[in-house]
This record gives structure tokens, C-alpha cells and sequence, in this order.
């Protein structure tokens, strides 16, 4: 009798776990949409220390291509707020040079995409998972900063001399660049439609510009107004230390910024995905 039980107990385990193969082999995880909003924060020669105290917003949105339980593709459209001062550095030379700047980015990227973990949503088992993604992408950024409250592109009035007859070697940067977007991430699929996720991410990019500062002073490429005799816009905003110390100290060839590294950002956001998913017959092909 009790072998017959024992029996029993082992064919319907056998059972259950053929019909838990045949699910898993059936349902089809083909990807997710996914948005996010967090906070974005700026790396550069006014913010060389790595500092992380001046956060700002940040919002994107995605679509991932899953391959299969592991691998996958991501398209991700993202806006960040970025902005830094000199005033928030420990470094006396630093305040000292007084200069700031904000910009709004908008990036593009496609990255490839790892779970660490099996994901299936809907099965207890396979929930949740760590995941990496690496790509690149494009974006674009346009550095201004305020004067007597009002509001200066700095790109336009190239504040490093670009444009001046006086640097002819000084070109324009552009109002876009190439990023490589580096994200680490957890999500967890709430039910078999929702996943809740935290990720962040970390740009190189390919630009020294994003704080529009990255060279050294150009004083002679502002020379006064012609009819007022007094400083122009552009004059006053390549170097700001004046305002803090009622002379200026960037003369011409001074180091203004680092040209040897390039600027960087990163993000933090949490957000919700939702599954796109199909199912298929165990048998097929």
C-alpha cells in the first residue's frame, strides 16, 4: 500500500513538472516598454571632484527586444537637466573662477541588453532579475548660463575664443555628441503585465563642451563696445571672476578648463515596464 502511495506522489510530481516545463516552453517574454523619471547628474572641469550634491531632473522611456530570457535589445530616448557651478567646488581656485552653466540634453541610444537572471513575469521563479546594458548613442545639449538675469547661450558667443578672427584654430563645438551609455539595473515583474525597475546609468561622452569650458581664457577675441566703450555680454561671461573679485584673473593662455578629459553624466530613475508577451504550442518549431 504504501508503495503504491509513494508511487502515486512520484507520477504526480512527474506530472506537475512536465506541465511547469510545458509552460515555460510556451509563454514568449518578447520585450517590454518601459518609462522612468530620477534624477541626472553632471562630471566636468567644474565639477572635478566627482561631487554628487547638485542633482537635477531626468526622464526616459524605452523599448526592449528580448531574445530570449537573457539577451535582449534596448532603444532609449531620455531628457536630463544638468547644471553646475563653481561655487559648489571645495577648490578656493575654482570659486574663484566663478563660472556656471546649465543645459537640457536629449539623448537617443541603443544599447545591448543582459539579465543576470532568467526572467519569465508571471512565474514566482524567475520574477526578477539584475541586468546590464551597454550602447551608444547620440545627444544633443546647448550650454547658457544667466547675466543680470538674463538667460546667454554660451555655444553662440563662443566664450574660449571659437569664432574669433584672434583663434582661428578655435572652431565652434556642435550642439551634438556621441554617448556610451553604461546601465546597471533590477527589476521585478509585479504580475504577468507590470514590472517594477530602479536603474543607473553612466555616460562617456565625446565631448569636452557640455559646460562649455574646456581650453584657456580668450580675453583679446571680446574687445569692447565700439560705441559705449564698456565690456560686451561675451567679455563679461568668459570670465566671471570679476564678480567675486572685482578683477578678473583669466588673462589670455591662462588655463580656463581641462581639454584632456571629456565631460560625462549620469542618471538614477525608477520606473515601470510593461510586458509584451505571446504564447506558442510546446511543439513548435
Amino acid at each position: 500500500m504504501l508503495k503504491r502511495i509513494i508511487g502515486i506522489v512520484i507520477f504526480i510530481s512527474a506530472l506537475q513538472q512536465v506541465a511547469t516545463a510545458q509552460m515555460y516552453e510556451a509563454y514568449v517574454h518578447k520585450g517590454e516598454l518601459g518609462a522612468s523619471i530620477g534624477l541626472g547628474h553632471y562630471f566636468g572641469d567644474l565639477n572635478t571632484s566627482a561631487a554628487i550634491n547638485k542633482p537635477k531632473f531626468s526622464a526616459g522611456v524605452y523599448y526592449l527586444k528580448q531574445f530570449n530570457g537573457y539577451v535582449g535589445m534596448k532603444i532609449d530616448g531620455s531628457y536630463t537637466f544638468l547644471g553646475y557651478s563653481d561655487a559648489n567646488s571645495p577648490n578656493v581656485v575654482q570659486r574663484a573662477r566663478n563660472l556656471s552653466f546649465n543645459t537640457d540634453v536629449y539623448e537617443l541610444s541603443v544599447s545591448g541588453y543582459f539579465n543576470f537572471f532568467k526572467f519569465l513575469p508571471g512565474f514566482p521563479e524567475f520574477s526578477y532579475t539584475p541586468y546590464v546594458s551597454l550602447g551608444v548613442g547620440v545627444f544633443s545639449y546647448d550650454p547658457y548660463a544667466f547675466l543680470g538675469g538674463e538667460k546667454y547661450y554660451l555655444r553662440s558667443i563662443g566664450t574660449e575664443g571659437q569664432g574669433s578672427t584672434q583663434y582661428p584654430e578655435r572652431k565652434q563645438y556642435g550642439g551634438t555628441a556621441m554617448s556610451i551609455p553604461l546601465s546597471f539595473g533590477f527589476k521585478y515583474a509585479i504580475n504577468e503585465r507590470i514590472n517594477w525597475y530602479a536603474e543607473v546609468s553612466y555616460r562617456f561622452t565625446g565631448t569636452d563642451y557640455l559646460d562649455d569650458v574646456s581650453t584657456t581664457y580668450a580675453p583679446d577675441a571680446f574687445p569692447a563696445d565700439p560705441n559705449t566703450g564698456l565690456p560686451t555680454v561675451g567679455f563679461l561671461l568668459q570670465d566671471r571672476s570679476n564678480e567675486l573679485l572685482g578683477t578678473g584673473i583669466g588673462t589670455k593662455g591662462r588655463q580656463r578648463g581641462n581639454s584632456t578629459q571629456k565631460d560625462a553624466f549620469a542618471t538614477f530613475r525608477v520606473g515601470l515596464s510593461f510586458n509584451l508577451q505571446s504564447y506558442r504550442c510546446p511543439t513548435a518549431k
